[in-house]
């Protein structure tokens, strides 16, 4: 394959490589073995954290605000711009990485800084704002999220309730009439990989309440908090795919700023730039930290693939980890897979050696299949 066209487009190893660097040591490792090789990198994410630095990798412009963070403190968070399209992460103001070591606040995290983000966003200019969702240290439906933008969640006296889920417990009356009156006039697509309903079994407090410290007599407050606020504003948009994500923002965007839902995949590749990229390449590398189960529900490797073969193009993955037996792969458009482990099976070393190690991954993928 002398005239292969190579388009690198793997999401981040959580937790070792971002997928920028993903890119650059796969480059490198088929360079080692075909040094003419063309290679086109593009980074890519869900919707989760790291979609903002996929888009500036993509040419979008990173802007910082200064926002309330899921405790109350002030964070710093970044967004992208390019034109009047902006995508905003909203782990960037109420993510898990927000958090100290160790503590969590399951019932008063608060979105307040996501819809600071979202501000900030609007206010460069933003017309079309993907807000990708995910990696929250929040379960308060996005009332947060929707105070910041002028909203009013009030208790019996009149006085606003407290921060996070636990507070909407004490929820009398829910006053949408301050919002922006700017986000009508916003197309403001809900990105993620998460399609759960708001509350109930496969609701954000019992699927996802665990993560974020949540016991399970927290779960049960968050739940029947989550159903009496749902119950005031719309308990119809409670059930929509979306609804549940990161801790139930999905509903407070859907309910009370007229948000349309789609897979965080398919609206990053599309924002990205993926389609004209998929054109120029005859051979696709994707990949992510650990190709399981979950990858093939609207991950990033699993989007890429079904695209690829879409257009004829062939795939392989590259992983920290392989949990996917060879048939699931092939179902998903993926002809093979290739793991760190089968290089340095001690997970610890494997995380901490992830860059020297994917090189060399990459020189057994340009032996197999372009040199």
């Amino acid at each position: 394959m002398e005239t292969a066209r190579v388009l690198v487009a793997a999401d981040k190893f959580k937790g070792s490589l971002t997928a920028v660097q993903v890119a650059e040591r796969v480059t490198a490792g088929l360079r080692r073995v075909v040094p003419g090789v063309r290679v086109e990198t593009l980074p890519v994410a869900d919707g989760g954290d790291g979609t903002v630095a996929a888009a500036v990798a993509a040419g979008f412009e990173r802007r910082e605000a200064r926002v309330t963070g899921p405790l109350g403190d002030p964070v710093t968070a970044a967004y992208a711009v390019r034109g009047t399209t902006a995508v905003v992460e909203m782990a960037e103001a109420s993510g898990l990485q927000h958090l100290p070591e160790g503590v969590f606040a399951p019932l008063t995290a608060t979105t307040y800084g996501s819809g600071e983000l979202l501000l900030a966003a609007v206010e460069a200019g933003a017309r079309t704002v993907v807000f990708g969702v995910g990696g929250s240290a929040t379960t308060d439906g996005g009332a947060g999220m929707l105070a910041a933008l002028g909203a009013r969640f009030l208790d019996a006296d009149g006085k606003p309730v407290g921060p996070g889920g636990g507070g909407l417990a004490d929820l009398a009356e829910a006053d949408l009439s301050g919002l922006d009156p700017r986000f009508a006039g916003i197309d403001l697509i809900l990105a993620s990989d998460v399609d759960n309903p708001l509350t109930g079994p496969k609701g954000a407090p019992e699927v996802y309440g665990r993560q974020k410290g949540a016991t399970e007599a927290d779960i049960a407050t968050l739940d029947a908090a989550l159903a009496h606020y749902a119950s005031l504003l719309g308990p119809a948009q409670a059930e929509l795919p979306g609804a549940g994500a990161a801790g139930g923002i999905g509903y407070g965007a859907l309910v009370a700023l007229g948000a349309r839902f789609r897979p965080g995949i398919e609206v990053m590749l599309d924002v990205l730039g993926f389609a004209p990229a998929l054109d120029r390449a005859t051979f696709v590398i994707t990949g992510e930290g650990s190709l399981d189960a979950q990858t093939l529900h609207g991950k990033a490797p699993a989007g890429v693939a079904a695209a690829a073969r879409a257009a004829g193009v062939e795939v392989v993955a590259v992983c920290g980890r392989l949990a996917l037996a060879p048939e699931a792969l092939g179902r998903a458009g993926i002809r093979r897979a290739y793991a760190l482990t089968e290089l340095e099976p001690d997970p610890a070393v494997c995380m901490a050696q992830a860059g020297p190690l994917l090189e060399r991954v990459a020189e057994s993928i340009a032996r197999d299949f372009l040199a």
